[in-house]
Parts: structure tokens; C-alpha cells; sequence
């Protein structure tokens, strides 16, 4: 996304800021102080800086639009948080290997244009021993449970019919399922891997395998 859609986005998902705060809140209780923190697709950054608030974590985030990476660093600055945001390609990240403690990607993977590629690269620039963990659509969604996470959303009438068809008639074609989820896994260095099946969506939690 860039320019207008961006920014309507970023207004949107604001409105879901307890959500942020809570993955925040887990992820910080995962990891321990100095701990190094990549966001794939982050966004307007929301969740990178509400993580950044909790603790003395070095925070990244890596995204291919520009219009984000701006928001995103204006949001930082104005939390008076220190969040490292900018563009790249999650199939081609500018990291040199091993250098993240934890990753997530959180509402992103699934636009992803080379989904196996970008699970190499978050496999690569995590440290041995270090975990992934994706949030995402999945597609075997239904379509009445994507209305009631339409519905679930701290947003207009008409804002939630948006997201429902974007859901119904985008996004969920763009998804995985559990099994596709797997098969690209397992051509990975990541083990230890954990599946959960969420209302729309699937949390996925891996570990780089040890060196």
C-alpha cells in the first residue's frame, strides 16, 4: 500500500490499538531485556513501538512501502519511542544473517509474492535458536466468521462492510491453509513448530533450529 490507501489504513488499524498493545505485551514476556526484535511488514509500526515502550529492546521494522516506513517513523517519534524503521523486500531482506532474537509478521504473509522465499530470509536473519512468529488469514475462513471479525472491529458501519469484502473477496484468496502452511516449513530451517487456528486466521510459532 502507498499514499491515500496507506493512510487509511493506518487510521483504521489505530482503532485496534488494545490488539497491538496485547501481542506487545506477550511478545515482551517472551524475551528478555537487550533482545533484538524484527517486525516483517509492520506497517504504520503500531505494534513494533508499543513493544519498544515495555523495555530496553532494539526494534526493527521492514517494509516494502515507503508510505509506511514514513508513518511509521513519525509514529515512533511521536511515542518518543527508539524503532528503527525501513523499506525492503521480506524476500530479500538488507540483514546479515543471525542477527534477530525474534520476528513477527503479523496480517502480511499472505501478500507475500514469494511466500517460501520470505520464510528463508526470516529463517536466515534469526539467530540459532530464535523464533518466528506469524499471524495471519487462513483460507479456509468462513465466510460468516469473517463477518464476525468484521463485526468484532472498533469501526463505523461502513468501514466494517469494507473490511468484510476485502476480506471475502481479497484476502482470503491471497491465504494458506494449515497443510500449505507446512509443506512450506519444512523447507525451511525453522523446527519446533507451532500451529494455532484462530477465528479467521492461523498463529504460527517456529524456532530456528540450533546451531
Amino acid at each position: 500500500m502507498e499514499g491515500a490507501l496507506a493512510r487509511w489504513y493506518a487510521g483504521l488499524t489505530k482503532k485496534s490499538m488494545t490488539d497491538f498493545t496485547a501481542l506487545a505485551r506477550r511478545v515482551a514476556g517472551e524475551i528478555s531485556p537487550g533482545c533484538s526484535v524484527l517486525e516483517v511488514a509492520p506497517g504504520p509500526g503500531y505494534f513494533a513501538i508499543e513493544l519498544a515502550k515495555l523495555g530496553d529492546y532494539r526494534v526493527t521494522g521492514l517494509d516494502i512501502s515507503q508510505t509506511f516506513v514514513e508513518i511509521a517513523r513519525a509514529n515512533a517519534a511521536s511515542a518518543g519511542v527508539r524503532a528503527e524503521f525501513q523499506c525492503g523486500d521480506a524476500s530479500r531482506m538488507p540483514f546479515e544473517e543471525g542477527r534477530f532474537d525474534y520476528l513477527v509478521c503479523r496480517a502480511a504473509f499472505k501478500n507475500f509474492s514469494r511466500p517460501l522465499a520470505a520464510l528463508h530470509e526470516m529463517c536466515r536473519v534469526l539467530k540459532p535458536g530464535g523464533r518466528a512468529l506469524i499471524i495471519d488469514m487462513r483460507r479456509d475462513a468462513s465466510p460468516e466468521s469473517m463477518k464476525q471479525a468484521a463485526r468484532a472491529l472498533n469501526a463505523g458501519a461502513i468501514n466494517r462492510m469494507f473490511v468484510y469484502l476485502t476480506f471475502r473477496l481479497m484476502l482470503v484468496r491471497r491465504a494458506y491453509t494449515k497443510a500449505e502452511f507446512q509443506r512450506m516449513i519444512a523447507q525451511t530451517g525453522f523446527h519446533k513448530v507451532e500451529m494455532r487456528e484462530e477465528l479467521i486466521g492461523l498463529e504460527i510459532l517456529m524456532e530456528k533450529a540450533a546451531a
